[in-house]
């Protein structure tokens, strides 16, 4: 029997990378409240805007260019797999990637997740995705080494500032530039691929890995000019020490997990150019996260909203059709971003202080408790803001109702707490995107429901604890007395801020209260009878003949609530396990798939999807899975099946054989399977018998009578007595046939499992079947290439040299006989360290190993 329930699966390893990045910013915001000791917020505002406009043109073209260099990262990536996509196709996809992911660094957006929802339509593979994520990665760190290893070798007045001494600063220096060489050196000349982790590296070539370090070297140095032309020239170093200090910087703020690497990225500046003086540098720092992290996130945002309306004109034809295979997948996610960094802005907004100038001309027009109100109001639309986020990323139909109308009543709060026109312009921004693509948030699903991820807990615990800092920092020169609380007034900002700041934590722990008191999901059950009658009324509208394997009775059935679809699973160990794609209504997958996945994270436990085809990837992908490649199931079109020509000489062959030794077919229907039963247990134990094996499960059937007798059964007679049967696994729609026990007695002649597959494809045909399903071939098609993963170099290997495990390839051959369709089938779980857990779960829930697990 599956393992019972747990009820709560041990996961603080889940938190234990959150809660480092928590705390590391929390020692950020230390060093900067000992650096900015003797300054205000005023002074780092007032430097802030004494940039010059030329300086800001400069940056802003700096950036244009840096961002033109990352599009060649992809580029690059695209050239290695040797893929065909074009390159405005590429440019996009990169430019979306990073605008979004530089800003709010979650795995949606930093990983292969957002790249394989676009690239797929191009054809290309999870592990395709994940190689240019691998080669982006790569790229990113010869750029770092050249720029830093090149200032460490000259000495770079920052070295002193970081503690390295002379001596250290050239040795780190030496090898940052040798491990460059050696690369460039080795992708030239080697010819065997270099194992990297559990990634497998093969040589790119000496073009390619040249091509590498001159792309990440010219745009980290167009990112690294973006800040060196804002900061006043007579603060500034020679440009070689000052790009070396910036690639440390950023290694240090992509490290950290923080957010856009906010504060970490300002901090090592901070420490390393000691010469700049400190309001100097953070207002030049405030205007290059302006520049080059806002403008292009604005852009993208605008790039959704252009694809947007030309998905909605017909007229506009192609266009449309490519705008809409382009964004619309990953629509919801970035409109979730860019709502979570409008709560940030709002936060940020409401903890400094409104202009002076504007504030006058505002209270010509707005009396002053309506300034008050508008104030603590953005506070509390930010806070809520950064709580939706994380329901829009899940397409809640709730969340984005509530979302629009909070952003509504931001642009209002921002223009009446101070005439924050840039900031009521980028809401209305955000806001006419989601609007134009609020088709796209469809789940019925409410929002209490939607379980925060340790990741996005600790992002939300960042922001406002910045918050917080940047308040009292502007506003620390104003000793703190009870009647603040009470005081209002035009340049009452302290006040403000320490009124909005506790309204914050108050919602803020309103709603954690709230999550933690919310009801436990009930505890899932074995099927009963009237779970089997509602899903014998869902399978028998189902295309793919897997949803039979529901009927064995050995798994759990989660149905959506209108009833038209259900999704099977079983629990083993901490992993809940769903076994294929949802059964049922289409339209209810992306629903049902959200609904177990919160299931399983209220229970502490770990996700995991058994068995699922490659359409619904880009679903999985959503809920923050990784995808294991398990091997290709084989579909034989029945279409066009016959046993003529001479590619079928061997099926004739056998056929001929067989019924020479008196062997004769039958499909047997369900209502007169009992009369058999006695003679196919028989048949059943011996055959277990003869293969000292039990009966298994969750994927794979096991013989009951009650079970055998929902199908039917094709039975192989010699000399009349029943030989050989397998139960057939129908749909109504005739859209699939397949088998699941399929078992011989001793005395079956040789050859009768051909002989059956090949009666069983020509009963099939006849009976208007479109394809027979004939299985996975495990570990076939595991790419044995580039940057491949440790589980496909694993996989192809023992494919390849496995004979005295399981003849894998022989298993391969056999199936490419009836000239099969091969189609991937994948595993998506948690992945990372959790994957040997895992398949030793499903592997235990299958109750043969992990050989049966390999097998299947």
């Amino acid at each position: 029997m599956p393992a019972a329930v747990p009820e709560a699966a041990p996961g603080w390893r889940r938190w234990l990378a959150p809660a480092v990045s928590v705390l590391l910013f929390v020692v950020v915001a230390a060093v900067l409240h000992h650096v900015l000791g003797s300054y205000r917020l005023h002074d780092v505002l007032q430097e802030l805007r004494a940039i010059p406009a030329r300086a800001l043109a400069g940056a802003a073209l700096l950036t244009a260019g840096s961002y033109t260099m990352l599009t060649l990262y992809d580029w690059l990536g695209i050239r290695y797999i040797e893929k065909p996509v074009s390159y405005a196709r590429t440019a996009l996809t990169s430019f979306i990637a990073y605008a979004f992911g530089h800003n709010l660094s979650l795995a949606a957006f930093t990983g292969a997740a957002v790249r394989y929802r676009m690239y797929s339509s191009e054809g290309l593979t999870a592990v395709d995705v994940a190689t240019i994520v691998s080669l982006c990665a790569l790229t990113t760190a010869l750029g770092v080494s050249m720029l830093a290893g090149s200032a460490l070798l000259l000495a770079a007045p920052g070295a002193a500032a970081l503690h390295l001494g002379h001596a250290g600063s050239r040795l780190i220096g030496v090898a940052l530039l040798g491990w460059v060489l050696a690369y460039v050196a080795w992708s030239s000349r080697a010819r065997e691929p270099v194992l990297l982790g559990s990634w497998a590296l093969r040589p790119p070539g000496a073009r390619i890995a040249l091509a590498q370090v001159v792309v990440s070297v010219v745009d980290l140095s167009l990112s690294a000019g973006v800040l060196y032309l804002l900061l006043p020239a007579s603060a500034t170093s020679d440009f070689v020490s000052f790009a070396g200090i910036y690639a440390v910087a950023v290694v240090g703020g992509i490290a950290s997990q923080v957010p856009g690497g906010l504060g970490v990225f300002e901090a090592i500046l901070l420490l390393a150019l000691p010469q700049v003086p400190p309001p100097q540098l953070l207002g030049a720092l405030l205007a290059y996260r302006g520049v080059y992290y806002l403008a292009p996130l604005t852009l993208a945002a605008l790039a959704l909203a252009v694809q947007e309306l030309i998905r909605q004109r017909p007229r506009l034809g192609r266009a449309a059709g490519v705008a809409d295979t382009l964004l619309a997948p990953v629509a919801p996610q970035l409109i979730g971003v860019l709502v979570f960094v409008a709560g940030t802005i709002l936060l940020i907004s409401g903890a400094t202080p409104a202009l002076d100038a504007r504030l006058g001309k505002l209270t010509e027009v707005v009396p002053l408790p309506l300034l008050e109100v508008s104030h603590l109001a953005g506070s509390v639309v930010g806070v809520g803001l950064l709580i939706l986020a994380r329901a829009l990323f899940r397409r809640v139909a709730a969340a984005y109702h509530l979302t629009f109308w909070l952003l509504v009543a931001g642009i209002v709060a921002s223009l009446g707490k101070g005439l924050d026109i840039e900031e009521a312009a980028y809401l209305s921004l955000v806001l006419l995107v989601m609007w134009l693509a609020r088709r796209a948030f469809h789940r019925p699903s409410t929002i209490m429901s939607q379980r925060f991820t340790p990741v996005w807990v600790a992002s939300v615990a960042i922001i406002v604890a910045l918050t917080l800092w940047v308040g009292w920092l502007s506003a620390r020169h104003v000793p703190y007395s009870g009647d603040l609380w009470w005081s209002f007034g035009l340049h009452g900002h302290a006040p403000r801020v320490l009124r909005a700041s506790l309204v914050v934590l108050v919602v803020l722990a309103a709603f954690l209260a709230a999550q933690l008191l919310a009801p436990a999901p009930p505890a899932p059950h074995d099927p009963a009878s009237v779970d089997l009658d509602r899903a014998r009324q869902v399978i028998a509208r189902a295309d793919a003949s897997l949803a039979n394997a529901a009927l064995a009775g050995d798994k759990r059935l989660l149905f959506h609530p209108v009833g038209d679809a259900f999704l099977m699973y079983q629990v083993s160990g901490a992993s809940w396990i769903a076994l294929g794609d949802p059964v049922g209504a289409a339209e209810r997958d992306e629903e049902l798939v959200w609904n177990f996945r919160e299931l399983v994270d209220r229970r502490g436990a770990r996700t995991v999807f058994y068995q699922v085809s490659s359409r619904s990837l880009p679903l999985y992908l959503d809920l923050g899975l990784s995808l294991l490649k398990l091997g290709e199931e084989a579909r034989v079109p029945l279409a066009d099946f016959s046993l003529d020509g001479s590619a079928r000489a061997d099926l004739r062959q056998s056929r001929r054989r067989a019924e020479r030794d008196g062997a004769t077919f039958e499909v047997v229907p369900p209502d007169g399977v009992a009369a058999i039963l006695p003679r196919l247990r028989q048949i059943s134990d011996a055959w277990l018998a003869d293969k000292a094996t039990a009966e298994k499960g969750f994927s794979l059937g096991a013989f009951s009578e009650r079970y055998v007798a929902e199908f039917p059964v094709a039975i192989v007679r010699a000399e009349g007595d029943i030989v050989a049967f397998a139960n057939l696994w129908p749909t109504v729609t005739r859209e699939e046939l397949s088998v699941d026990l399929m078992r011989f007695g001793p005395d079956a002649p040789r050859g009768t499992m051909d002989y059956l597959f090949i009666k069983l494809m020509l009963w099939g045909r006849s009976e208007g079947y479109r394809w027979f399903n004939l299985g996975m071939a495990p570990l076939s098609g595991l790419e044995n290439r580039a940057l491949a993963p440790l589980w496909h170099r694993m996989g192809s290997f023992l494919f390849r040299h496995g004979e005295s495990f399981y003849n894998f390839e022989g298993l391969r051959r056999y199936k490419d006989k009836f000239e099969p369709v091969w189609e991937p089938r994948y595993l998506a779980s948690a992945g990372g360290l959790h994957l040997p857990r895992v398949l030793l779960d499903v592997s235990t829930l299958i109750s043969g190993g992990l050989k049966e697990l390999i097998t299947k």
